[in-house]
């Protein structure tokens, strides 16, 4: 029996699919390649290069590997680009769910680990999101996630299927030397692309209320979130109840002028970045509680600020331009 990661070629489904492997359970990748990496994958997980919206195909080829469970990854997971493409963000993420819970349904595979978001929540005014704080999702991509959690929280009440959903924000560092965030959008992959390009990483507004007048996020480690899935996926198997949602958040935000200095104390390079103007929409402040998910996960934020940059760095592509 196996373990179905979808997306598991790309940074965060890498690194669930090695943390399968430590706990003893055998996995199988479907990812398109559409933003994964086929050498993230070791040789010996069986590989289907498949888009997770083709159910027929997806049932064809997994039949033969008697999947017990799913970890949904596989999504287009760029905000801010699906305000730009938001026909190609639900047809992905939505559609690609539909097909997923089809095939399942047809193989009788009865749970689901769903990667959502932290972007179903939008801009809160609260100091710690949880779990009951409102959902305003005001992108493509979070009301994508949400639609998603709807469709396999459906899907329980109509056929048993046992389920949880993830929500986390800011997803960093590496657990694994040879996996890194290639992601063109994410904070910590464009400041080590800037310094390995011999750039003046950016900073977008300084006037925030915040102690530093720069943004305060939620940063998880990969490996500590990869855990998390492999734990959740356990105890559906167990037979555990789970809630439907969880938020996998730090309970306390670190400025970006914090990773700034974290990553000059890391890599050695002293810079002094460049600051920007805000960028429309950007939050002084987002922080989630993770208090549900210690209670149920065994959800710990097992790495330190600092962790979480020297293993980005050690982990950096050997092309600055990846």
């Amino acid at each position: 029996m196996a373990i179905l990661v979808t997306g598991g070629a790309g940074y965060i489904g890498a690194h669930v699919v090695r943390a399968l492997e430590r706990a003893g359970l055998e996995s199988v990748v479907v990812d398109d390649l559409s933003s994964g990496h086929r050498e993230f994958v070791r040789p010996e997980v069986p590989f289907l290069d498949l888009n997770v919206l083709h159910a027929k195909q997806l049932v064809e080829q997994l039949s033969e590997h008697h999947i017990e469970a799913v970890i949904h990854l596989a999504a287009f997971k760029y905000a801010g680009v699906s305000v730009e493409q938001p026909v190609h963000t639900w047809r992905q993420n939505v559609g690609g769910t539909l097909s997923l819970l089809r095939a399942m349904e047809h193989l009788d595979v009865d749970a689901i680990v769903f990667s959502s978001s932290a972007a179903v929540y939008g801009t809160t005014d609260v100091p710690l999101v949880t779990e009951d704080t409102p959902t305003r999702p005001e992108s493509p991509y979070g009301e994508s996630k949400l639609v998603g959690e709807w469709m396999i929280r459906d899907q329980g009440v109509a056929t048993g299927l046992r389920h949880t959903s993830l929500r986390y924000f800011n997803v960093v560092g590496s657990g694994e030397p040879d996996l890194y965030d290639s992601s063109p959008h994410n904070l910590f992959p464009l400041v080590i692309r800037a310094l390995s390009q011999g750039h003046r990483p950016r900073i977008f507004g300084d006037d925030y209320a915040t102690a530093d007048g720069t943004c305060v996020r939620d940063y998880v480690h990969v490996a500590d979130l990869a855990e998390a899935h492999v734990v959740a996926v356990r105890r559906l198997l167990e037979g555990r109840e789970l809630e439907p949602v969880y938020n996998l958040g730090s309970g306390d935000g670190v400025s970006v002028r914090q990773i700034m200095q974290a990553v000059a104390d890391a890599t050695g390079v002293d810079f002094e970045p460049e600051v920007l103007g805000r960028r429309p929409g950007d939050p002084a402040r987002i922080v989630a509680s993770g208090e549900r998910a210690t209670r149920d996960l065994d959800w710990r934020m097992r790495h330190t600020l600092d962790d979480m940059v020297a293993s980005a760095w050690q982990a950096r592509p050997a092309d600055p331009t990846d």
